[in-house]
């Protein structure tokens, strides 16, 4: 048996820098893989995915869900960080002290 890696592809995944900054999105949108998982991690099923983004295939959305359980510790700690509401009220924060000061 060879034993070289060969490269795992995800169809339908890309990353483009000037989409969602260069995090996974399913191809041809702007939805995350974080997105999709988001839905998985709330208990929904691939089909219940789907009715909320109808615009989507089964395929994408499998693909998506590949890709995350390949991914998962990075992207579940993703998540936790953009639901941290400690972290983005920091952000907010140095937000309007950048604005006061421009004024």
């Amino acid at each position: 048996m060879d034993k070289t890696l060969a490269k795992i592809t995800y169809p339908h995944i890309i990353y483009r820098k000037d989409i969602a900054n260069g995090s996974p999105v399913i191809e041809g949108t702007r939805i995350t893989v974080k997105c999709i998982a988001e839905y998985y991690q709330m208990g929904m099923n691939v089909d219940e995915i789907l009715i909320n983004l109808s615009h989507l295939t089964s395929a994408q959305v499998h693909s998506a869900l590949a890709y995350y359980f390949d991914h998962q510790k990075e992207i579940d700690s993703d998540m936790k960080e953009s639901s941290n509401i400690a972290f983005w009220k920091k952000q907010v924060g140095r937000s309007s002290v950048k604005r006061k000061a421009r004024a």
